[in-house]
């Protein structure tokens, strides 16, 4: 089993409350729960309105599968123009770690 974490860190562009931040990470977290079958959170900058920070995780028994998948997350982010992606972390987990 291979278990792949990738946190995405986000500026947003005209957000001009925490409300509004909500909506849009609510839309994406949504978005990439449904095109990726993958478990998505907003994890941290809770109380900064054009900050962002995406939890998101896959599980599989092939490591390439969870590369291919947590690309496709980070692309699908990057790709939105209401934000911008300032950085993306990978952290693995796998059969030899203990």
């Amino acid at each position: 089993m291979y278990v792949g974490a990738l946190e995405l860190d986000l500026l947003l562009g005209e957000v001009g409350s925490i409300k509004q931040k909500r909506s849009v990470v609510r839309h994406v977290v949504a978005e990439l729960k449904r095109k990726y079958a993958v478990s998505v959170a907003e994890a941290g900058h809770l109380d900064l309105h054009r900050r962002a920070l995406i939890g998101v995780a896959a599980v599989a028994a092939d490591p390439e599968h969870v590369t291919d998948v947590l690309d496709h997350c980070e692309r699908l982010v990057a790709s939105h123009p209401e934000f911008q992606l300032l950085s993306a972390r990978t952290r693995w987990l796998g059969p030899h770690d203990d």
